[in-house]
């Protein structure tokens, strides 16, 4: 229950700082291309912290990394909420960007031990809980603000509950003498399988960060739809996705892991497919619906089989993987928008549906 609460904690605080981007925008007077480097630094801060984090997990236990990392979250989004100097902005976003990394990286840490601990599959309902939080965040953060309270109010309010379910987790976040080794260094290059591991995730984060960057723009472009109803490929793709991951361990258990990363890869695949090479909105709602379910359990299976390696520490191996995954969600969607530039947009698309067949193709040999 309380990795449950800490993978719920990071996608209420995902959810929580969706809105304030436009707000942001406005009160620090930023252009798109400013508003693109200042979100910059948010990956910055989260790749950055990440193996740190890891380190910092096996010398100290996961209690007080995912304390400190918490403690960056509520301190940074007030500041965010309200804030309109850029140096400031600029501040809180590394440090909200920190502790997300660093709360992401270990969280995932106790999930392989918790799962490995109770000998059935566990990591999709965690990231489902993820999934499950920046759907609450949102409709809690839209609730708040359409209200009429306000963004430093909704974002204190918001932080409080944050503090509240990291509270609850507190007594069943493992202590120093559980979470492991000494000696591990802050960075490694991944290797061998971990290597193809973080690779596997890069290609999956990257389809994620197609479907919120590029979906509502190939709807618009490529199918005609209203601006208005452009949102829906989107929210297409999210319903699946949390579903599927809600639903993920009985998968995993009935099918096993590797079935589930090659099916999900083609079930992917075909749904970009569907998207682009049907030509009606309909379809390309049904095709992200597909892209949600198959993408669903594939990151869950990669983390787990992270942990399971023995190529590498775990407390190296699931950093490693988690830093590899984030670059997909920051670079991939720039890396479409220049495929697309020099091929088109639905070319474009289609070579990620390539991409996520090799990541099929790869699942048939993963350390289970």
């Amino acid at each position: 229950m309380s990795t449950r609460l800490l993978f719920l904690i990071v996608g209420i605080a995902n959810a929580t700082w969706a809105p304030l981007v436009p707000l942001v925008q406005d009160r620090a007077g930023l252009d798109a291309a400013g508003l693109g480097l200042l979100l910059l630094t948010f990956g910055i801060g989260s790749i950055l912290a990440m193996p740190s984090a890891g380190a910092a997990a096996s010398r100290l236990g996961f209690r007080p990394v995912l304390l400190a990392g918490t403690l960056a979250i509520g301190l940074a989004l007030p500041v965010l909420a309200v804030g309109d100097g850029l140096v400031e902005l600029t501040l809180a976003l590394v440090l909200f960007g920190a502790g997300m990394g660093a709360v992401d990286c270990v969280m995932n840490l106790q999930a392989v031990v918790v799962e490995h601990a109770s000998g059935r599959p566990m990591m999709s309902g965690f990231h489902g809980l993820y999934s499950l939080g920046c759907i609450l965040g949102a409709l809690i953060a839209s609730g708040l603000l359409a209200a009429g309270l306000g963004a430093g109010w909704s974002v204190l309010l918001l932080v409080a509950g944050i503090a509240a379910l990291f509270a609850a987790a507190w007594p069943g976040i493992l202590p120093a003498e559980r979470a492991g080794g000494s000696g591990v260094p802050a960075f490694a290059r991944p290797r061998g399988i971990v290597l193809v591991l973080g690779l596997l995730c890069f290609v999956v984060f990257l389809t994620e960060g197609s479907a919120l960057d590029w979906s509502a723009v190939f709807l618009i472009q490529q199918r005609g739809l209203d601006p208005a109803w452009a949102a829906l490929g989107y929210a297409a793709f999210s319903v699946t996705m949390t579903a599927g991951r809600l639903a993920g361990d009985r998968v995993v258990a009935r099918l096993g892991r590797r079935p589930v990363v090659v099916f999900g890869g083609l079930l992917a695949a075909a749904g970009l497919a569907l998207s682009v090479l049907v030509p009606a909105w309909e379809a390309a709602l049904a095709g992200y619906a597909l892209v949600g379910a198959g993408c669903a359990n594939i990151v869950p299976v990669l983390f787990t089989a992270a942990g399971r390696q023995t190529a590498m520490p775990a407390r190296v191996a699931v950093p490693a993987v988690t830093t590899l995954g984030y670059a997909g969600v920051l670079a991939g969607p720039a890396l479409i928008g220049f495929a697309a530039q020099a091929l088109g947009l639905s070319a474009a698309l289609l070579l990620v549906a390539a991409l996520l067949l090799a990541v099929a193709a790869a699942g048939r040999s993963l350390p289970v």
